[in-house]
């Protein structure tokens, strides 16, 4: 599994190192109490209908904009 490690707080966001590297990223996303020097596990996954919800919609847009007359 994936880890990162907290750098610092800085306002609503995070500094996370990740394989010598840092970004940020909003507190709003981490769990609640993280801190400074915290380890972070790191995990994504595909959400399959969220995914196609937003492909009917952007389809569904793109209809709109170029219909054929």
């Amino acid at each position: 599994m994936k880890k990162c490690i907290v750098d610092r707080l800085e306002g609503s966001w995070a500094v996370l190192e990740y394989e010598r590297q840092t970004f940020d990223c909003p507190l709003s996303v981490l769990p609640k109490g993280v801190k400074e020097g915290d380890v972070l596990s790191i995990t994504f996954e595909i959400n399959e209908s969220e995914t196609a919800k937003r492909k009917r919609n952007i389809d569904s847009l793109a209809k709109q904009l170029f219909v054929e007359e």
